[in-house]
C-alpha cells in the first residue's frame, strides 16, 4: 500500500496496481471487510459483472478506459522523456487491446 501511495507523487511507480493488489490482499484477510466492499456502488457498477463470468458491458469497459486515460495523460503531458512517453502510449495501446479482445463483452 506504502508503494502505491508513493505513486501518487512518483509518476513512474503505478499507482491503481500496487493500490489494488493491496486491497486484493486486504479483502482476502478481512471476510468483514470483502463484504462490505461487494455491497459498495463501486464493486457492483464496475466489477461484479466481471468477477462473476469475466465480461463488462461497452459502457463499463469505455468509463473504467477513459478514466485510466484521464490518469495517464497526466503524467505523458508533465514528463519531457520522448521513451516515457512511448511507454504510457504503449500502456493505453495495450489497454484498449486487453479490454476489447480478451473481455468479453455483453449487453445488459
Amino acid at each position: 500500500m506504502g508503494l502505491g501511495m508513493l505513486g501518487v507523487i512518483l509518476p513512474l511507480l503505478p499507482t491503481t496496481p500496487l493500490l489494488l493488489l493491496a486491497l486484493f490482499f486486504f479483502v482476502k484477510g478481512s471476510a468483514r471487510f470483502e463484504a462490505w466492499f461487494k455491497e459498495t456502488n463501486i464493486y457492483k457498477k464496475h466489477l461484479e459483472g466481471f468477477v462473476r463470468d469475466k465480461s463488462m458491458t461497452l459502457k463499463q469497459k469505455m468509463s473504467i478506459n477513459l478514466f485510466a486515460d484521464v490518469m495517464i495523460a497526466i503524467p505523458f503531458f508533465i514528463m519531457d522523456n520522448l521513451w516515457i512517453r512511448l511507454l504510457l502510449l504503449g500502456v493505453v495501446g495495450y489497454k484498449y487491446y486487453y479490454f476489447f479482445t480478451k473481455i468479453k463483452t455483453v449487453t445488459r
